[in-house]
């Protein structure tokens, strides 16, 4: 008399559905991580206690010896706003300051007024304490 089941259960394991899941999270993580875009330039930015992330449109830095960079593009004070009308358009674009803590903020102003003639809203980067 043959007791034993004619439908047999595999041992084994089918890891596809796991690795379509891990493979899913991957891609997810890596699309959301390249919406934040630092500034590639090395500025000594002022503390502040709130600090929001902002999806950057242009990004102007000004370095601690006065240099204009417009998306990590050098250019100089005279060409800034050209540069920057050449990259916003009208009323949607958004300008985001990047300044040394060391610099005087009349060049933080000075760009400041560039970009609100230019209809952008102005952000000014800094670090979360």
């Amino acid at each position: 008399m043959n007791l034993r089941s004619k439908n047999r259960v595999e041992p084994m394991f089918s890891m596809a559905s796991m690795t379509d899941l891990i493979f899913l999270l991957l891609v997810f993580f890596m699309l959301t991580s390249s919406f934040v875009t630092p500034s590639g330039l090395p500025v000594n930015l002022p503390t502040s206690v709130q600090s929001k992330i902002e999806v950057q449109k242009v990004s102007v830095t000004v370095t601690r010896d006065l240099q204009y960079y417009v998306n990590d593009k050098k250019v100089s004070r005279s060409m800034l706003e050209a540069e920057l009308k050449s990259r916003l358009t009208p009323g949607t674009g958004s300008v985001v300051l990047h300044i040394d803590k060391d610099v005087p903020w009349e060049h933080g102003i000075y760009v400041a007024d560039i970009a609100t003639r230019l209809e952008a809203k102005v952000i000014v980067a800094t670090k979360p304490k």
